[in-house]
């Protein structure tokens, strides 16, 4: 008996919705449609044949994406001596194949379910998205292909390279298919992957003092991250006989090569944002994405480099935005050559994080230390000399009493108590007596 199934349709006559028969047979296991047979198999005809395949092959250029002509055959045939339109649709290459008018999406992707054609889940989009584009995200076709490049067409115009469609498929935001890639998604306007930068009090993410989030163009969102943490990049002078010398509380190619590494090497197949926290004393870059595989940290600081997004770190290499893979590491570490305090990386198995301390804020702190040293030695030195009279005066004298120690040094009267019972606690001293005859010796 001749009847519907997953590879079987029956149309009586040209309707609309051909259409998405045709994109779920594309992308499921193929199937052959049938104008001119009645849902229960039994052949009516077709009155005008050459009209009705000329409207499906319009239907199929006009309103299928991406082409899949290549995969579909639509032909006459004769079945109960009754002229039919047979159109015989292959599984495709590229798929998901959709509705123009509908993009990426369950409203516009279909696929068999039995005898049935249903809108497919994002499941099974993202599913057939990873069947034919492989691992990589950059290269997969972007959901929306609604995009938009004016910031990115700015950036690419101010360093002086063409960004025109011959070049947007060189750099592989235009794929084989024609469609936009997940490349072009990260430039585009419409790039929901976010950079978080938030300013904490103290050294705690305890109390906010600002934050922002940013979205849009990497290319924008570069250019706005720098800006916005060079904000909070303070400037303390220091005088050097008449040469004032300006520091930074961090050098900007260090920042400058943490913020690159940070959208350069992170994973977007994840949606998590990318985190950028400014405490008192240090800035933490915190991505999503580990090392890749096969990749140790002790080469990462070696500089051997393995790109994630191969193709996006080729786009910023062309604007020079980078000057050659696996050296920002190493040029993080140079900026730090001449302070104590060097730059953290730490790394999980999801993600990357780089700390870089606050040259200023660490130069004061030691700087303190060192007064605190300083102030500590001297007191200690000049209580060792007030010790050392007293005793000289004791073994001169024999015994001494409080005004003889205020005389001797210099002190007033309360000073003179306190050090006399420091030594007799220390048993330096002993004392006989009481009142006015305390007396004060050396003990032997």
């Amino acid at each position: 008996m001749f009847t519907e199934s997953k590879t079987t349709e029956f149309k009586r006559k040209y309707v609309d919705d051909i259409k998405n028969t045709i994109v779920a047979f594309a992308n499921c296991d193929g199937g052959t449609l049938y104008i001119g047979v009645d849902d229960d198999g039994t052949v009516c005809g077709v009155e005008n044949v050459d009209s009705t395949m000329l409207r499906v092959t319009n239907v199929i250029r006009d309103a299928v994406r991406p082409d899949v002509t290549m995969f579909v055959e639509c032909r006459n045939d004769i079945m109960d001596e009754k002229q039919i339109v047979c159109v015989t649709v292959q599984r495709g290459t590229a798929r998901p194949y959709y509705l123009h008018g509908k993009g990426i999406r369950p409203e516009g992707v279909y696929v068999r379910q039995g005898a049935s054609t249903v809108p497919a889940t994002d499941a099974a989009i993202l599913n057939m998205i990873k069947e034919t584009s492989g691992d990589s995200y950059e290269a997969a076709r972007s959901l929306d292909q609604n995009l938009t490049f004016d910031k990115a067409a700015d950036f690419f115009r101010k360093r002086k390279v063409g960004f025109g469609k011959a070049q947007m498929r060189t750099l592989h935001l235009i794929g084989e298919d024609e469609m936009y890639t997940n490349l072009a998604f990260l430039l585009s306007e419409q790039c929901t992957h976010m950079i978080k930068l938030a300013v904490f009090e103290g050294s705690k993410k305890s109390v906010f003092k600002d934050r922002r989030e940013l979205s849009g163009s990497l290319l924008e969102q570069l250019e706005e991250a720098f800006d916005y943490i060079d904000r909070f990049n303070r400037t303390r002078a220091e005088f050097s006989g008449l040469d004032r010398l300006d520091m930074r509380d961090y050098p900007p190619e260090a920042i400058r090569e943490a913020l690159l590494n940070a959208i350069v090497h992170r994973d977007y197949s994840f949606s998590g944002a990318a985190l950028i926290s400014i405490f008192e004393d240090r800035i933490e870059f915190v991505t999503i994405g580990g090392l890749v595989k096969g990749i140790t940290l002790d080469d990462v600081k070696l500089g051997v480099s393995v790109l994630r997004n191969q193709y996006l770190a080729n786009i910023f290499y062309r604007l020079r935005l980078i000057e050659a893979y696996g050296t920002g590491i190493l040029k993080i570490n140079e900026c730090y050559d001449d302070y104590a305090v060097k730059p953290v990386i730490e790394t999980t198995d999801n993600a990357f994080k780089i700390t870089l301390p606050n040259t200023n804020f660490h130069a004061e702190e030691q700087k303190s230390k060192n007064l605190h040293k300083v102030n500590e030695t001297t007191s200690w030195s000049k209580k060792q000399e007030r010790v050392n009279t007293i005793l000289e005066l004791c073994r001169s004298k024999g015994s001494i009493v409080r005004s003889d120690v205020e005389m001797a040094l210099g002190v007033s009267q309360s000073t003179a108590i306190l050090l006399l019972r420091e030594l007799n606690d220390e048993g330096v001293l002993f004392k006989k007596g009481k009142a006015k005859n305390l007396r004060y010796y050396e003990k032997k």
